[in-house]
């Protein structure tokens, strides 16, 4: 049996430096690795829900869509698509074949604030 107070504290400490990491590095004009900290920010949000629910830890995936439907969230569909695009970004940070295009300085604003946002609804459905 796991300690599941630590792992879910684990998981939201990971995630509030990592929030702090992107905003350091969209900072910077390092936007592509900004957004992979944005993924990895709700990756680890999603995955103290994932061991709130099942008491385990949780798997080694970092498919935002499969682990939300391991926990007992109900995203709304712009939540979702959301999810959708920060897949994008994870990936470039694990494939270096894989560059998707970049956003225009407005939508990277959006998607950091919008991981800001949904971070904060993380925290509060703990």
């Amino acid at each position: 049996m796991i300690d599941v107070k630590k792992q879910i504290d684990y998981w939201m400490n990971g995630a509030d430096e990592d929030l702090v990491t992107a905003a350091l590095l969209i900072k910077e004009k390092r936007i592509l690795h900004g957004l992979f900290f944005c993924h990895l920010v709700i990756e680890k949000a999603i995955k103290a829900h994932v061991v709130k629910n099942s008491g385990e830890v949780a798997p080694r995936s970092h498919n935002l869509i499969y682990l939300s439907e391991k926990t007992d969230l109900s995203f709304e569909n712009d939540c979702e698509m959301f999810l959708g695009i920060l897949m994008k970004y994870q990936l470039q940070g694990r494939y270096p074949d894989y560059n998707p295009v970049l956003p225009d300085i407005s939508k990277i604003n959006e998607y950091f604030e919008k991981t800001k946002i949904i971070l904060e609804w993380l925290k509060e459905k703990l």
